[in-house]
């Protein structure tokens, strides 16, 4: 029975790689270095499959998929992600406006 607790403790994605080093540790699709976060981002803003293997043409039907079957199973990592995101990107844009404010003086 404790076998059977580990192998089903134990769950291989296809197509999804996580390696320390590699994009800061998220899952990424392949060798492409494309986050799976990136393709749930535009899936959630409403594009299809087909527009998304567009921005990212190195991608097969099959990792796109995959990233978002990832994201279904593991949606509390993937949306943490992209509250980090959108949070730096605030940050960012702020820090931008400030600067540009400082040199209009």
């Amino acid at each position: 029975m404790n076998a059977m607790a580990t192998a089903a403790a134990y769950v291989m994605y296809p197509h999804i790689t996580k390696k320390p080093g590699v994009c800061g540790g998220k899952a990424t699709l392949g060798a492409t270095r494309v986050r799976v976060n990136n393709v749930v981002f535009m899936h959630k803003q409403g594009q299809s499959v087909d527009e998304i293997r567009e921005a990212y043409p190195d991608l097969s039907l099959a990792q796109v998929h995959a990233a978002l079957a990832y994201y279904y199973d593991n949606t509390a990592e993937i949306e943490a992600e992209l509250e980090r995101d959108e949070a730096f990107e605030e940050h960012f844009e702020r820090l931008k406006a400030e600067h540009l404010a400082r040199r209009a003086k």
